[in-house]
């Protein structure tokens, strides 16, 4: 599993609007990659939904958010018209499935997707924070907040 300090490794995966976006472009800006099971579920649904309500936050801290699973781009387009998310980035890990996932060990294979986590990455790609979250659990945007606001 990908650890603190580590190099994150690279991903070209698509938004919810069927663009290519690739993590080395974002070099020189904070990120958070927030995983998430599945869409159309309640916590993945809050869960992502603070990141867009936080936009303003991440902005003043050079952060850019993108909320990642293993649906596929027209199910995170339709997820994200429904849930009126539109300045975040809602990310496909679909093909290979759960790939970008498996490379960062959050894989569950039993279950088909991904550990619910946030992992903040540095100007220069470093894992500076992760946490894995049970499952049912809503990760509290705070703490990835009150982490970064701390590092000023």
């Amino acid at each position: 599993m990908i650890k603190i300090g580590d190099k994150i490794p690279d991903f070209v995966l698509k938004d919810q609007h069927n663009k290519e976006v690739r993590l080395s472009e974002y070099k020189g800006k904070k990120i958070l990659l927030s995983f998430h099971p599945l869409a159309w579920t309640g916590v993945c649904t809050k869960q992502m939904k603070s990141l867009e309500e936080n936009k303003a936050r991440f902005d003043k801290l050079n952060l850019v958010a993108f909320g990642l699973s293993v649906d596929s781009v027209p199910c995170k387009h339709a997820w994200a018209k429904d849930m009126d998310v539109k300045a975040t980035l809602l990310l496909s890990d679909f093909w290979p499935h759960g790939g970008y996932a498996q490379k960062l060990g959050i894989f569950r294979e039993k279950e088909g997707f991904s550990e619910r986590a946030n992992i903040l990455i540095d100007e220069e790609q470093n894992v500076v924070w992760i946490k894995i979250y049970e499952i049912p659990q809503l990760p509290d945007i705070n703490e990835i907040l009150e982490f970064l606001e701390g590092k000023k």
